[in-house]
């Protein structure tokens, strides 16, 4: 499957917050999406196969760094290749904004998603203790020092 990649637009945050809804047991709001598409020093990629939207990944920059905040895939494309294609994709538009480094944080039950980062070079450097509000699950803590 060969995906497209545009910028978040504030117009996108209805389809992107529905994805959200499709994904997350405590999705942000279509507001959340708005705001993050406003922010300069956010960047979120859009992934379409055709017209439809199948993912969306965002990152705040800091410095040098760009700090993951939101990697979703529809679950009916799961398993192809789209995760794989959005993420290369959001590291490349943060070597371009001139991130060195990227982290993120990750649910360790995420199986999926911790293979995901590993492939890419993630390495895990911490925990935060019952981050997840919904159920009190850890995070793991992920870098990648070298973009």
């Amino acid at each position: 499957m060969q995906l497209t990649f545009r910028e978040m637009q504030p117009e996108d945050a209805d389809s992107v917050a529905a994805l959200e809804q499709t994904c997350f047991p405590t999705p942000w709001s279509r507001e959340s999406f708005w705001r993050e598409a406003s922010n300069p020093f956010a960047c979120y990629l859009l992934a379409f196969a055709g017209d439809q939207l199948v993912g969306y990944a965002g990152f705040w920059v800091a410095a040098d760094e760009a700090q993951v905040m939101n990697v979703a895939v529809a679950p009916e494309y799961r398993g192809q290749g789209a995760g794989t294609q959005l993420f290369a994709a959001l590291i490349e538009s943060a070597r371009e904004r001139g991130c060195t480094a990227m982290t993120l944080e990750v649910r360790p039950s995420n199986v999926p998603a911790l293979a995901l980062y590993h492939h890419f070079g993630f390495q895990e450097a911490g925990r935060r203790k019952g981050y997840y509000t919904d159920n009190g699950e850890d995070a793991l803590i992920m870098w990648r020092t070298k973009l």
